[in-house]
C-alpha cells in the first residue's frame, strides 16, 4: 500500500469535514473492494476515512412501509434480524450467502451498494425491490442511483448513509456463485407488489447490476415460472471473463430467474 491517513469519524459531520481537508480523500465502509485495490497500489488516496463507526447509520427498523436498513450495518447483522426475515426473508437469505462468515462480520450493505462492483449482491436487492438510497444531500430511487461498472450517481464526497425497502408481497433470490470467492457469477432477484413485478441481475452485466423487462413483463402477467422458459437475454451486454462466458451467462439468467420464481420467499445458492 502507499502511505495514507485513516480516520474514524464518530458523526457525519466529521466525515465530511475530513473528506473536504484531504487532498484525495475516499470513504471505507467494509472495504473487500477497495483493501485489496490498495494492497495492489491500484489506488493511492491521501485519507481513508472509515464511516463504520457512525452510529447514525447504524441499525434496522420498519417504518412506514418500509424496511430501513442503516448504511454502515453488516451483512451478518441483515442475515441475523429478525425483522429483515420476517418482512423480507429474502434479503436476510441473501445477506447469508456472502463471502464467508468473516466478510459478513465485515461487510456493509451501504458499502457494497455504494462501490456497485459488478458481482456484488445487496445491488440486485436494491434495484429489484426499488429501494431509495438516502444519502447525506438527497433521496435517490434505485433506478437512478446505479450508473455503470463502478459507478453510481453519487457526488464527490457524497456519503450513503441508509436504504429504504418497499416490502413487497414476495420476493426472491437466486444465486449460482463462484466456489472459491463466492461471488455472484449470474444472481437473480425478483420482487411482486401487487401486480408489479421488478427483476434485476448481478454479476453479469458489463454494466453492473440491471432489470430485465421483457421478464418483469412476462411475469406480471403471470407468476410463475413457466412464463420466462422460453425468454432469452442478449449476451452482447454481458461479461465474459474466467469465471463465464456471456453466452453462459446468458442462460444462466434464465436458470435463475426460473428457479427464483420456484420457490418465493426462499434463497437459493448454487456453485
Amino acid at each position: 500500500m502507499y502511505p495514507f491517513t485513516y480516520h474514524r469519524p464518530k458523526t457525519i459531520a466529521e466525515a465530511q469535514q475530513a473528506f473536504s481537508e484531504g487532498m484525495d480523500a475516499t470513504f471505507l465502509s467494509g472495504g473487500h473492494t477497495l483493501l485489496p485495490t490498495l494492497k495492489q497500489r491500484l489506488a493511492a488516496p491521501s485519507d481513508l476515512i472509515d464511516v463504520t463507526g457512525i452510529p447514525e447509520m447504524q441499525g434496522i427498523e420498519e417504518a412506514g412501509g418500509f424496511l430501513k436498513i442503516g448504511a454502515a450495518t453488516t451483512h451478518d447483522t441483515v442475515f441475523a434480524s429478525p425483522i429483515v426475515r420476517r418482512l423480507i426473508p429474502a434479503l436476510s437469505g441473501l445477506a447469508g450467502s456472502i463471502g464467508d462468515r468473516h466478510v459478513r462480520h465485515r461487510g456493509t450493505i451501504g458499502g457494497s451498494t455504494a462501490n456497485n462492483d459488478p458481482s456484488a449482491d445487496y445491488p440486485s436487492a436494491v434495484l429489484g425491490l426499488g429501494a431509495t438510497v438516502i444519502t447525506d444531500r438527497r433521496e435517490m430511487a434505485s433506478d437512478d442511483f446505479f450508473v455503470g461498472l463502478y459507478e453510481t450517481a453519487r457526488e464527490p464526497g457524497e456519503i450513503v448513509t441508509r436504504i429504504d425497502f418497499p416490502v413487497p408481497d414476495i420476493a426472491c433470490y437466486a444465486k449460482f456463485r463462484s466456489p472459491a470467492s463466492r461471488y455472484s457469477i449470474v444472481a437473480v432477484f425478483v420482487s411482486k407488489t401487487g401486480s408489479a413485478v421488478r427483476v434485476a441481475v448481478t454479476g453479469a452485466g458489463a454494466s453492473g447490476v440491471f432489470r430485465l423487462p421483457e421478464f418483469e413483463e412476462a411475469l406480471s402477467a403471470d407468476f410463475r415460472p413457466e412464463a420466462i422458459a422460453h425468454l432469452t437475454v442478449d449476451p452482447d451486454m454481458l461479461l465474459s471473463d474466467m469465471s463465464a462466458t456471456a453466452e453462459y451467462r446468458a442462460d444462466l439468467i434464465r436458470v435463475m430467474a426460473r428457479r427464483a420464481v420456484e420457490k418465493p420467499g426462499q434463497i437459493q445458492s448454487f456453485k
